[in-house]
């Protein structure tokens, strides 16, 4: 059983190697434009929670339990929120929008501190 789990964790990217502001916007931009284009919501939801969870890991692997928790309520809460939001903006002003507040929460939350240029 370990050599399974040693030969998954050896195939798995490390939980910081793709920014967490990138994942954030892809999850919520193409979750919404999977499903308007495919018209099956699911399928949006699926993007919009694959992309989540990557998230997380860079979120619980940099920065602890209570930094994942807070940025992953920020990230369903915007979600909600862009619905009400369509009405006042429009849906894609919204879904740029709750992206936007998303990414540069990551970003200042977690991201920073990974992908900052060198010293040297």
């Amino acid at each position: 059983m370990s050599e399974l789990l040693e030969t998954a964790r050896a195939r798995v990217p490390s939980p910081v190697a793709v920014p967490s502001a990138a994942l954030v916007g892809a999850g919520l931009v193409g979750g919404y434009g999977v499903a308007r284009a495919t018209g099956v919501r699911s399928l949006g939801g699926v993007v919009l929670a694959v992309c989540g969870a990557a998230a997380g890991r860079t979120w619980l692997a940099s920065g602890g339990p209570a930094t994942a928790t807070n940025l992953g309520i920020l990230y369903g809460a915007s979600f909600g929120l862009s619905h009400p939001l369509a009405k006042k903006l429009g849906a894609w002003p919204s879904v740029l929008t709750v992206a936007a507040v998303n990414a540069a929460a990551s970003w200042a939350a977690v991201d920073r501190f990974n992908f900052r240029p060198d010293d040297a």
